[in-house]
């Protein structure tokens, strides 16, 4: 088996930084639907009618897509889409890109042989919460453009566009506001980033040990559906509370947004 640190092509981390920039900007390009919609599904609350029966406004994620499409057009559905390019640029690059690096760093550049496990999970975590703390400004922005559902006829919305809303925050709330919900960023980034690539990382690995299996498109495709779906697992609750920090101002703190929603909504957290 191919060991984790052999000789290989010098690739630059420039290059590395922007391929996976670039990578992560056209996955999100693709799935900007899904993401509005599962803002709006974490930052729904509770409501109840007259009978005290509870009706939710958004019913699952197909379900929730069509809502917006129906209730706010199509165009809805791309909300927040040049702050999320803008995210997926600084935090898909770095996170990625320091995540060889730093992984070296750990063992030693003489270290021949299989990478620990607990080494690549270290790397992934450090790398997701320096490129999460560095992107959290973009992150902030999405959200909250996303946040935003169908307002009356002849109100104007509360930000323009991407850009509006970074100088409006800062002009409103101050510079430290464009880091608000950092502390939820990071641990939903950290630990979703060790999920996905220290768990691609040790997949691929196996998976190369099974007879028949190369170092090939398939199997990073298989790698690569384990480790998604394995962070999205870890991440989910940690990204409902970073979500309504980011695009709800009543919490006080993580900790209180946190008791609130597994106190109120705990059959919904997930």
């Amino acid at each position: 088996m191919a060991a984790d640190l052999q000789p290989k092509s010098e690739i630059s981390f420039a290059e590395i930084f922007l391929c996976s920039a670039f990578a992560a900007c056209f996955a999100e390009f693709c799935t900007i639907p899904l993401d509005v919609a599962k803002v709006r599904l974490q930052l729904q609350r509770k409501t109840v009618s007259e009978d005290g029966v509870s009706l939710p406004k958004y019913r699952g994620l197909f379900g929730t897509v069509a809502t917006i499409a129906r209730e706010e057009g199509l165009s809805a559905l791309c909300k927040g889409i040049t702050a999320g390019l803008h995210r997926q640029f600084v935090y898909g690059g770095l996170r990625i890109g320091l995540y060889d690096p730093v992984k070296t760093f750990l063992v030693g550049g003489d270290f021949v042989g299989d990478i620990p496990l607990y080494h690549k999970i270290f790397a992934a975590l450090l790398t997701g919460a320096v490129a999460i703390t560095v992107a959290n400004p973009t992150d902030l922005v999405k959200v909250r453009l996303q946040a935003e559902g169908k307002l009356p006829a002849g109100v104007p919305g509360r930000y323009a566009g991407a850009f509006d809303a970074y100088r409006t925050i800062m002009k409103q709330e101050g510079l430290s506001a464009l880091w608000t919900g950092l502390g939820p960023n990071i641990a939903r980034n950290a630990i979703v980033n060790a999920a996905e690539l220290a768990s691609y990382d040790h997949i691929k690995q196996t998976i190369l040990q099974i007879p028949g299996f190369m170092d090939n498109v398939f199997t990073h495709i298989l790698a690569g559906l384990g480790a998604g779906f394995f962070a999205v697992c870890i991440g989910s609750p940690i990204d409902v509370v970073k979500s309504r920090m980011m695009g709800d101002s009543s919490y006080k703190n993580t900790l209180d947004c946190f008791i609130k929603t597994l106190k109120n909504e705990a059959c919904c957290f997930l």
